[in-house]
């Protein structure tokens, strides 16, 4: 029957009031997801049919850097605006400051959204323990169920339909809203349940040497990055059946790199570089690619400017909204990476970098800097270093068999204090070349940039440039 005139100024009218209304916001974050690990990112070994359609929809960011390489302090940038360091919250086991604000409160107050987080523990009310759980309950230091309107703090995978659909169960007819819903894949322990990967098979990182060990841990992670990918079909399924997805701002993304040699724990690439993929019907073009140089730090601020809400003055992040419209933006020209204390080991338990180690980094379109506060810690990878990967790299490297750049980047003797690579000629950052008479103004120039990051953070490490 075809469309009348009425109808079809009907139709105009729904359209406009969709394109000026405040959008709903849903953000996905997956567990220590490093961007290689997805098939939309070009890794034709891994089966991510969901993600690589979403993707196809929408926006996918080929730069973004989380603001650190651990849970923690990268959930706070992505929440608040700011570093990690400026928040306040250098140690991983931090309750977030009272007076930090974040984005769902802003969008509570602003706007009148309706807020909740669910799923995999969120992090940011720390975990005080029973030498701490006193003075936390003395200081209010658990503030999140006074933030937003709903708070599921942890439970399990199979609860994950539930949880949303309890939460569009309380929330109030025509409110907009605001969900986060985290994962516990593909986090480190991996479940060692085959699903249909051949270790044999699949691709094994340029960073990493190709051991037996290293494939069969890979094939652990990979397994649990195609179950995280149903859930992640399973969470847009249900959301879309509760509350459509029209005038809706889906982001998927991870929250830090991969548990393995130069990932989670350290500021190379795969360690920063995660899985940014957006979409906006009606509003982010299909199939677009964003390369600009976008921080975590960036994602708040960015919604709020898509809610019509300013910003909190002490936010360190930049909108790219425009450049999610298609309009003209002006992109960073650095980003910037803070490495702080994990888990809740004291330092006397260890001198191995997964334990403690303290690190910045600024990186510019070609050059990345990173500045190291603890050189005297040996390295060992985050939550993996008794698996069987670093146990063979370690065993070949005891007994001269590992390639030289390997024994370089994982067993020096004494870390440099300043590293610098150049992305475009070595992606796997292996040549270290600070200290190089022909990249002293590049080095020097990533050094100011980075000093004055660590100034306006209130950063409480040691300068990389004397006063």
């Amino acid at each position: 029957m075809p469309i009348t005139r009425r109808q079809f100024g009907a139709s105009l009218t729904l359209a406009a009031q969709a394109q000026t209304s405040k959008p709903n916001i849903l953000l996905i974050l997956s567990d220590d997801h490093t961007a290689e690990f997805t098939g939309c990112y070009g890794n034709p070994t891994i089966h991510t049919p969901n993600l690589d359609r979403f993707a196809a929809g929408g926006m996918k960011f080929t730069r973004f850097y989380c603001a650190a390489p651990q849970c923690v302090p990268s959930r706070t940038a992505y929440l608040t605006g700011r570093s990690p360091v400026a928040a306040r919250m250098g140690r991983f086991t931090s309750p977030l400051p009272p007076d930090v604000v974040t984005l769902p409160e802003l969008l509570r107050s602003q706007a009148g959204y309706f807020t909740g987080i669910c799923r995999r523990q969120f992090h940011l009310d720390g975990a005080p323990g029973p030498n701490s759980t006193a003075v936390y309950d003395r200081h209010n230091l658990r503030t999140f169920q006074d933030r937003i309107d709903y708070l599921d703090r942890a439970s399990p995978r199979a609860m994950t339909e539930q949880r949303v659909n309890e939460f569009f169960d309380k929330r109030p007819a025509g409110k907009p809203w605001f969900l986060w819903v985290n994962f516990d894949d593909p986090h480190f322990p991996w479940d060692n349940v085959p699903n249909g990967i051949d270790a044999a098979k699949l691709r094994v990182p340029s960073f990493l040497p190709d051991l037996p060990g290293v494939r069969e841990d890979l094939r652990r992670y990979y397994d649990e990055i195609q179950r995280m990918d149903g859930e992640f079909q399973l969470v847009l399924d249900t959301v879309k059946k509760r509350a459509g997805l029209d005038n809706t701002i889906v982001l998927f993304a991870g929250d830090n790199g991969f548990p393995f040699p130069h990932g989670k724990g350290t500021l190379y690439e795969p360690g920063l570089n995660v899985p940014f993929l957006m979409q906006w019907p009606g509003r982010i073009q299909a199939g677009s690619v964003c390369d600009d140089l976008i921080s975590g730090e960036d994602y708040t601020p960015t919604m709020l400017e898509a809610a019509g809400v300013k910003p909190a003055k002490e936010m360190s992040g930049v909108s790219f909204l425009n450049r999610l419209l298609g309009r003209p933006h002006t992109p960073r020209k650095y980003v910037f990476g803070q490495r702080v204390t994990h888990g809740s080991r004291p330092f006397t338990e260890g001198t191995t970098t997964h334990t403690f180690d303290l690190s910045r980094m600024a990186r510019g379109n070609r050059y990345k800097l990173i500045y190291n506060c603890t050189p005297q810690q040996q390295y060992s990878p985050v939550d993996s270093y008794n698996e069987r990967s670093w146990k063979e790299m370690s065993d070949e490297n005891a007994w001269g068999r590992l390639a030289p750049r390997f024994s370089r980047s994982y067993f020096p003797h004494g870390r440099p204090v300043i590293e610098l690579y150049d992305l475009q000629t070595d992606p796997d950052e292996m040549n270290n070349l600070a200290g190089r008479p022909e990249l002293a103004a590049i080095e020097k120039e990533l050094k100011l940039a980075l000093q004055e990051k660590m100034i306006l953070d209130y950063d409480y490490l040691p300068l990389p440039l004397t006063p």
